[in-house]
């Protein structure tokens, strides 16, 4: 099975994780993994994990945190005021990042090591005495020697294993992925149409109109990329834990 889009086709079972397809896309692009494109490779994963959805594929749980970990690196790099260390060094918010990625890297290629020495041992013969080997396995599997020995006691034991085996499944906790049809492109084009034909809105009014958790984190990240692109400004009031923002377009009209 195989999913097409835009200048690559991705191969849905080379992924085991969300690390291997992040891997995937720095070596396809031949990127530097101390200095990833964090938006570059946060909208790579994003529409993996939106083809995956169109094709009725439900995205585990490890994947849809990373994606949750990208977006928050890429609005901590949109934000003006960098994070400082207690030394007045500033904090690279891709740093946890690459620390993962390189473990990660590491791990596959130890893996990598230890499935060709598997293969390589797989194609040595063992010595020793079959004959003796064949016979105790034959005996390990005798079943008229098992029901020989067979009690009561044995019996509550194994129908006790079974009952605990049972509690443990019906108590695995289970966990449901729903999908959300926000996008940051898509709050982007609804904040510029929210701002056609006014003066300015604030954020405490969008909140309102859309007050889901995921929908407020989707328009604040699209405030930061229009604040970035210079489409819109912003106004902060004094004493109010709120803003305004206002489209340049407007602001352009009225000088």
């Amino acid at each position: 099975m195989s999913v097409t889009a835009t200048n690559f086709e991705i191969k849905l079972p080379l992924f085991e994780g969300p690390f291997d397809l992040l891997l995937f896309f720095i070596e396809r692009d031949e990127l530097d993994i101390h200095d990833i494109p964090i938006a570059t490779i946060t909208k790579d994963f994003l529409d993996y994990l939106h083809h995956l959805e169109h094709m009725n594929i439900e995205v585990a749980s490890e994947f849809i945190l990373v994606a949750a970990k990208l977006m928050r690196i890429k609005a901590k790099m949109l934000l003006p005021r960098p994070q400082l260390d207690e030394e007045g060094n500033e904090i690279d918010p891709r740093e946890e990042l690459v620390k993962h990625l390189l473990e990660y890297k590491r791990y596959k290629e130890v893996l990598g090591q230890i499935s060709d020495l598997e293969q390589s041992r797989e194609q040595m013969e063992r010595r020793g005495n079959l004959i003796k080997e064949v016979r105790s396995l034959s005996e390990s599997v005798n079943v008229e020697a098992e029901l020989q020995n067979l009690d009561l006691y044995k019996l509550l034991k194994v129908y006790q294993k079974v009952l605990d085996r049972y509690e443990i499944e019906k108590n695995k906790p289970t966990h449901q992925v729903i999908q959300n049809p926000f996008t940051i492109a898509d709050q982007k084009v609804f904040l510029l149409n929210k701002l056609n034909g006014r003066k300015k809105a604030s954020f405490l009014e969008i909140v309102q109109m859309m007050p889901s958790k995921v929908a407020v984190i989707y328009n604040f990240l699209a405030i930061l990329e229009l604040l970035q692109a210079e489409a819109i400004t912003i106004h902060i009031g004094l004493g109010f834990n709120n803003f305004w923002i206002e489209s340049r377009e407007n602001e352009e009209q009225a000088a």
